[in-house]
C-alpha cells in the first residue's frame, strides 16, 4: 500500500499543519459533545492518521490511510485472517475453483445489506467485478486504478477478467481469460471490496473529472461510500477529520465502539502530544525516538511484522538513470546500515531485494551491491558521468509504516551520494495531493523515495506490483524482467519458490533501484483500550475494540 493522489471538487485536499493543542481541542470539542454509550461508558475512538485518506472510494485508493477508513466501512468477498497475512472467509462463505483456474464459484453469506438497503447478493458482486474492467478515461488510468490493473493486468479488452453470472442469488461464478494465481488474497484487498451498485450508479462513482495530473473525487468518493462493513459514513471534514458510526444492522456483533473519527495530524511530535493530552486514543507510525517514553508513561505499544519495503526509485526514462554503471554506482554509494542506524526503528532489516526476508521466493543468491563509495566512483567515471546531476523526489508532510521520516532519509541519502560527486536537486513535494501525481502519474521525476507495504502474503504484490509490466515509476521496458516475474507468478505451486527466487536474482542483476530496508512500524494506543486488533497487513477492523 501506499498512495494513490485525487483532488476533493472545488479545491485541493490540505493537509492538517496546525499545532497539537489547537488541532486537538476541536476533536476534544467533538468528544465531548458525543455524550455516552447505552451502558453510560465511553464509546468513541478517536484515531490520528498522518494524512488524510485521498478517497473514500477504495477502488481508486493505494495508500494507508484511505484503507484504513475502508475497512471500517467496506467488505470483500475475500477476509483476512485475524494477526495474520492470510486469507480467510468473509463475503463469500466458501469458493470452488476449476481446475484451470478460470472459474472461481463463490458461495455468500445470506441475509447482508449495504448501507443504503440494496441486497447484498450475486448481482451485487457481479456488478461489482463489470465495474473494474469496464473503467474508461481518466478512471481506467494507472494512477487510479493501480490496483485492478496489477491483479487483473488492465482494464476492457486487456482484463484477464471475463464475466460474471448471478446462478441465484447466494451464488456467482466468476470466469477469467487467464489465470490469476494469487487471485483469492488479492480478493482481501480493500480496492477491491464489495460496494453497493445503487450508490455507485447515484453519486456518479466513475465519473471522474479533471485531469490525468490532477483527477478530483467523484460525488461517490467524496460523500457517499457505501458498503456492507460495521460502520457507516457520517462525514468528511476536509483536512480536520473523518467521522463513522456504528451500522445497527451490522450481522456482527459491534462491541464499545459505536463513533470513530480519523483525525489528521501530519506532523508525528503533534500526534504523540495529542496523545498524551488525552485528546485521541492512539496514533500509527511512532517514531523511533518516542518509544521508550510512551511505554514508562502507561501507554500501550504494538509492533507490526516488518512486512514492507523502503527503497530508493530511478525513472529510466530520466537519463542517465538509463545506465545500468550509474545505477550500480548510486546503489553502491548508499550506506544503508547507517542510514537504518539514524533514521529507523530499532528492529529494522537491511534489504537485499525488493520483499521482505519473510516473504515466499526470497533469495539468498540475489547480486548485492555493498556500500563501496571508492567502487562508485570508479563506475561513474566508466559512464563517463563524473559530474552528474540529478533530481531526487521525496514527500512531506506524511509518516510512512516504511518511510517514518523522508525528509531524514532524502538527507542522509543525498550525503552519501554527494561524497562520491553525485549532486542532488532537491525537490519535495507534499504527499497529498501531488507527490504520488508526479511518480506514478508522469514522467517528470528522476530519483525518489517510496515503499511499500504488503497486502497479503504473496510475493507477486511486491515485485509483480512494482515491476510486472512497464510503468511510469520506472520507466523501463524490459522483456526478461517482466517475463521472469510472470514465469513465477503462474508457475505450478511445488515450483513457485524456486521460480520467484529465479525472478528476483533477476530483478537485482537489472537493478531497477536500491532496495534499503524494511522497518519495524509500531502503533500506540491509550491505556484504556483493549484487544486493538494488530495486523503485519493493517486490517484492523474496530469493532471488537473494548475500553477498559
Amino acid at each position: 500500500m501506499r498512495l494513490g493522489s485525487l483532488r476533493r471538487l472545488g479545491a485541493p485536499v490540505a493537509l492538517v499543519a496546525a499545532g497539537a493543542v489547537a488541532l486537538s481541542g476541536c476533536v476534544a470539542s467533538e468528544r465531548g459533545e458525543e455524550g455516552s454509550g447505552g451502558d453510560g461508558g465511553k464509546d468513541t475512538f478517536v484515531f490520528a492518521a498522518s494524512a488524510e485518506p485521498s478517497t473514500l472510494d477504495p477502488a481508486f485508493a493505494t495508500d494507508g490511510e484511505s484503507f484504513r477508513v475502508a475497512r471500517q466501512i467496506f467488505e470483500g468477498l475475500v477476509g483476512v485472517e485475524p494477526g495474520t497475512a492470510e486469507p480467510a472467509p468473509l463475503l463469500a462463505e466458501d469458493w470452488d475453483i476449476s481446475d484451470d483456474g478460470l472459474e472461481y464459484t463463490f458461495h455468500l453469506v445470506e441475509g447482508v445489506t449495504f448501507h443504503d438497503g440494496t441486497d447484498f447478493d450475486a448481482e451485487a458482486v457481479c456488478a461489482n467485478f463489470d465495474r473494474w474492467r469496464d473503467w474508461t478515461g481518466l478512471a481506467a488510468h494507472e494512477n487510479l486504478s493501480y490496483y485492478y490493473k496489477a491483479v487483473f493486468g488492465g482494464t476492457g479488452e486487456d482484463s484477464k477478467y471475463d464475466s460474471c453470472e448471478a446462478t441465484d442469488a447466494a451464488t456467482a461464478v466468476v470466469t477469467l481469460n487467464a489465470p490469476v494465481p494469487e487471485l483469492i488474497a488479492a480478493l482481501s484487498l480493500p480496492s477491491l471490496s464489495m460496494q453497493s451498485p445503487t450508490a455507485l450508479e447515484e453519486y456518479g462513482a466513475d465519473d471522474v473529472q479533471g485531469t490525468e495530473d490532477a483527477p478530483q473525487l467523484t460525488e461517490y468518493g467524496q460523500a457517499h461510500p457505501t458498503g456492507t462493513g460495521p460502520y457507516k459514513f457520517v462525514e468528511w471534514a476536509s483536512g480536520e477529520s473523518v467521522t463513522l458510526e456504528a451500522n445497527e444492522d451490522y450481522r456482527d456483533e459491534i462491541l464499545d465502539v459505536k463513533r470513530i473519527i480519523f483525525t489528521t495530524i501530519a506532523d508525528g511530535t503533534a500526534r504523540r502530544q495529542a496523545l498524551e493530552a488525552g485528546d485521541i486514543d492512539g496514533y500509527d507510525l511512532v517514531a523511533p525516538a518516542d518509544v521508550a517514553a510512551l511505554e514508562e508513561a502507561g501507554f500501550t505499544l504494538h509492533n507490526r511484522p516488518a512486512f514492507n519495503i523502503l527503497y530508493l526509485g530511478m525513472n529510466q526514462a530520466a537519463e542517465p538513470l538509463d545506465d545500468p554503471l550509474v545505477r550500480q554506482a548510486i546503489t553502491h554509494a548508499i550506506d544503508k546500515e547507517g542510514l537504518a542506524q539514524s533514521t529507523l526503528p530499532e528492529g529494522t532489516e537491511i534489504a537485499t531485494q525488493f520483499i521482505p526476508s519473510t516473504v515466499m521466493g526470497y533469495s539468498e543468491d540475489v547480486a548485492t551491491y555493498d556500500y563501496d563509495p571508492e567502487l562508485a566512483m570508479d563506475l561513474l567515471e566508466q559512464a563517463g558521468a563524473e559530474d552528474l546531476e540529478i533530481e531526487f523526489n521525496y514527500p512531506t508532510e506524511v509518516s510512512r509504516p516504511y518511510m517514518p521520516d523522508p525528509a531524514a532519509i532524502f538527507e542522509a541519502i543525498s550525503a552519501d551520494l554527494e561524497e562520491v560527486g553525485i549532486t542532488v536537486t532537491a525537490t519535495p513535494e507534499p504527499w497529498s495531493p501531488t507527490y504520488i501525481d508526479t511518480i506514478q502519474g508522469g514522467e517528470n521525476h528522476g530519483l525518489h523515495l517510496l515503499g511499500w507495504t504488503g497486502d497479503y502474503n504473496d510475493t507477486y504484490n511486491f515485485i509483480g506490483t512494482f515491476f510486472g509490466s512497464k510503468s511510469l515509476e520506472w520507466g523501463f521496458d524490459d522483456a526478461e524482467v517482466f517475463e521472469a516475474i510472470d514465469d513465477a507468478r503462474n508457475a505450478p505451486l511445488e515450483e513457485q519458490e524456486a521460480a520467484y527466487q529465479h525472478a528476483n536474482e533477476v530483478l537485482m542483476d537489472f537493478l531497477p533501484g536500491v532496495p534499503i530496508a524494511s522497518p519495524v512500524p509500531t502503533l500506540v494506543v491509550a491505556s484504556d483500550v483493549v484487544d486493538y486488533p494488530i495486523s503485519p497487513v493493517q486490517d484492523e477492523v474496530y469493532h471488537t475494540i473494548t475500553f477498559e
